[in-house]
C-alpha cells in the first residue's frame, strides 16, 4: 500500500510535470487566459484534494486534464456561460516557443488562431490530440466520450481547419 504522503507526492510532482500542458488545455476550453489560469489552480486544487484517489497504474497526465475538463463543464452548468473570450488578450510566451525561428512561431500563432475558432468540442479534441499528444484512446477517456466521437471531431475539425487555412491565404493574396 502507497502511503498518502507518497500520493501527494506523486500528485505534485504531475503537477509540475503537467502545468503547462494542462494550461494549454483550459485555454484551448475557456479562450480566455485568466479562465485558463483560474482552471488550472481549481486542477490543481482539487488534484491535491483527491490524491489519495491515485493507484500506482494511474496516467497522472490524463487524469489532470479529466479534472480540468470536468471543473470547466461544472462551471459552465454552474454560470451559464458560453462564449469564448477573444483571443486577443493570450499571452504570447503561451503561444509561442522561444526556441523555434520567427516564421515558425508566426506560422504556430496562425494555426493557433484558427484552432481557437473551433466549436470547442473540436477545439479541446484538437488540443488533446495533436498539441498534447494523447491517443485518440486516452483523449476519448478524457472527454467522456466515444472514440469514435474523437475520429469524427477531429475529421471535422481537419475540414474546417483547412477551409479557414484556405480562406486566410485567399485573403492575403496568396
Amino acid at each position: 500500500m502507497v502511503s498518502s504522503n507518497s500520493l501527494d507526492a506523486l500528485v505534485r510532482e504531475a503537477l509540475t510535470q503537467n502545468l503547462k500542458g494542462i494550461w494549454r488545455f483550459a485555454f484551448s476550453l475557456s479562450g480566455n487566459p485568466e479562465t485558463a489560469n483560474d482552471l488550472v489552480q481549481a486542477t490543481c486544487v482539487r488534484a491535491l484534494e483527491r490524491s489519495h484517489q491515485v493507484t500506482s497504474d494511474h496516467r497522472l497526465d490524463a487524469w489532470l486534464m479529466t479534472i480540468c475538463r470536468s471543473i470547466w463543464l461544472n462551471d459552465l452548468r454552474a454560470q451559464r456561460i458560453r462564449q469564448t473570450q477573444s483571443l486577443s488578450h493570450a499571452p504570447d510566451a503561451a503561444l509561442l516557443d522561444p526556441r523555434a525561428d520567427t516564421e515558425t512561431n508566426f506560422f504556430a500563432s496562425e494555426v493557433f488562431t484558427k484552432v481557437m475558432q473551433l466549436p470547442e468540442a473540436q477545439r479541446a479534441t484538437v488540443m488533446l490530440v495533436f498539441v498534447q499528444g494523447y491517443a485518440y484512446r486516452e483523449a476519448a477517456d478524457i472527454l467522456d466520450v466515444p472514440i469514435g466521437t474523437v475520429m469524427s471531431r477531429l475529421s471535422a475539425a481537419r475540414g474546417k481547419l483547412k477551409h479557414l487555412m484556405n480562406d486566410a491565404n485567399t485573403a492575403a493574396g496568396e
